[in-house]
């Protein structure tokens, strides 16, 4: 999987390209490990994202000390992944902390 990971003043931008998988999801976490403490906010830019699973959930709902994650750029098997998991399990997956200008009403609506 080939990552970019971009930092502009406290803000990483971090984009995978391919799919996010058990297989990706450690050079994923790699990725987020090596950036500086004065990182503040971490942005996860899935526009190049084809596909993810389980492992994709997992990457972007795992707790990151001191740092605000947010998601742009999804495309529409893993925005349909997230909202199926926000649906079920609301607590757990709450795309409103990682989505936060989307529409309350969007949330939910199933497809």
């Amino acid at each position: 999987m080939n990552i970019t990971t971009t930092i502009t003043d406290a803000t990483a931008r971090i984009t995978p390209y391919g799919e996010i998988d058990l297989d990706t999801l450690p050079s994923l976490r790699a990725a987020v490990d090596r950036l500086p403490p004065c990182v503040t906010g971490l942005l996860w830019d899935l526009e190049h994202l084809s596909f993810t699973d389980v492992a994709g959930l997992r990457l972007l709902f795992a707790p990151v000390p001191h740092r605000r994650t947010t998601v742009t750029g999804l495309r529409d098997q893993p925005l349909q992944l997230l909202m199926v998991a926000a649906d079920l399990f609301p607590t757990t997956y709450d795309l409103a902390r990682l989505i936060p200008d989307t529409p309350a009403g969007l949330m939910s609506r199933r497809p």
